[in-house]
């Protein structure tokens, strides 16, 4: 058994932030199902890169494990397949623009009227209320607002963007913290809710630290690249062979730094804020012992004398890893078209629950037929005239 099992979340979400947290939830155990535009589907079936057979490896990535149904919410008719399904789910996930499904008459209200366990969670760039409610906005616009843009980068250089989408995959984990929250709530007793999770009130929670220093200093923090504002040495260094190496180093960690190195013992900065104070210095002295070092010699030396550090990989570098495959962390899903495709597991691993499983991505509206039968109990005539009317 799993921890979801016989949970029901009906996904009105696309793109990235919501269909990764409804797929995390998916592998729990819970049943989520994806409703989709007739024809189209969602936006990310169109997106690079492609695996074969038109199938969008953007799409699988954080669409594993659901079912999914073609509704056009333009529709009547479809509204009602809608409306049906909620009354019977546990959650609905949305990501319209705010005040969008409520014109439709499939607000949280209209929803929560229909089912008062139900809980809805409805996320936007902004936020239900406030002067930026009705603002538009993506990924890279979050981490610009938040400030994530203004932290990252090169000493003296511009804003650099992280690799990867993490506001909205960070707000995908917000999301489910918020659906887990809230059914947790409502089974200790407490009823439905609607949950208004802003994709920017997301990234300025998770400034932490930075706001701490602001706080406590009025510091805004200088780009660093890859240094920390108050621990040295924390920062990659280029070994003798052009790989970096990216070292953490506290306190107790120094003086082994040091003899790992081949640096003389320095006394004096075996404090951080010692070494704070010296970052110049500190980090001359290591990138001058890594000038003669390849990364291979520096990791085993660190490693001798447990010195936090570890080589830069690129993506291949990690996937082909040792340490991923022995904890699993790749695995393959059969896939209609395609056949086994690998994907990223669910990093969670249970003792007394079975662990995530590793679930096929829908084909675009393959359970339509299956759900409106099963859940709405529309027999083959209704099914294929709502089909002719654009309904489905």
């Amino acid at each position: 058994m799993r921890p979801l099992d016989g949970i029901r979340i009906l996904d009105l979400s696309r793109v990235l932030a919501c269909p990764f947290a409804t797929m995390i939830l998916a592998e729990l155990g819970a049943e989520v199902i994806k409703v989709e535009q007739p024809g189209a589907g969602d936006e990310t079936r169109g997106f690079e890169p492609f695996a074969g057979h038109g199938v969008s490896a953007y799409f699988m990535a954080c669409n594993r494990a659901k079912r999914s149904i073609t509704v056009n919410l333009r529709s009547a008719a479809g509204r009602e397949i809608v409306r049906g399904l909620a009354a019977q789910m546990d959650a609905v996930v949305e990501n319209f623009p705010t005040g969008q499904l409520a014109r439709r008459g499939l607000g949280a209200a209209d929803l929560r009227a229909l089912n008062p366990r139900l809980v809805v969670l409805s996320c936007t760039g902004f936020g239900q209320t406030g002067p930026y409610a009705q603002r538009k906005g993506y990924d890279t616009v979050f981490q610009a607002m938040a400030g994530w843009l203004s932290l990252t980068g090169e000493r003296g250089g511009g804003p650099v963007k992280p690799g990867l989408p993490v506001a909205d995959l960070t707000s995908g984990l917000w999301a489910a913290i918020a659906l887990l929250s809230a059914l947790l709530g409502r089974e200790r007793g407490g009823g439905g809710a609607h949950i208004d999770l802003s994709m920017f009130d997301a990234q300025v929670a998770l400034l932490t630290i930075a706001a701490a220093r602001f706080f406590a200093l009025g510091e805004v923090p200088p780009r660093l690249g890859t240094e920390h504002p108050g621990r040295v040495p924390s920062a990659s260094f280029k070994c003798r062979d052009g790989r970096y190496l990216h070292i953490t180093a506290s306190d107790q960690h120094w003086a082994p730094l040091c003899t790992a190195l081949r640096l003389p013992a320095a006394p004096e900065l075996a404090d951080n804020a010692a070494r704070v104070a010296a970052r110049e210095q500190v980090m001359a002295m290591i990138q001058g012992a890594l000038d003669g070092m390849t990364r291979a010699e520096a990791v085993a030396a660190l490693d001798a004398v447990d010195v936090p550090n570890g080589p830069v990989l690129a993506l291949d570098e990690v996937l082909a890893d040792p340490h991923v495959a022995a904890r699993g962390s790749v695995a393959k899903f059969a896939h209609p078209l395609l056949g086994a495709f690998p994907a990223l597991r669910n990093p969670l691993r249970f003792d007394g629950w079975e662990n995530p499983s590793l679930g096929t991505p829908p084909l675009l509206g393959a359970d339509t037929d299956a759900l409106l039968r099963d859940m709405l109990g529309y027999d083959a005539a209704r099914i294929a005239t709502l089909r002719e009317e654009g309904a489905i």
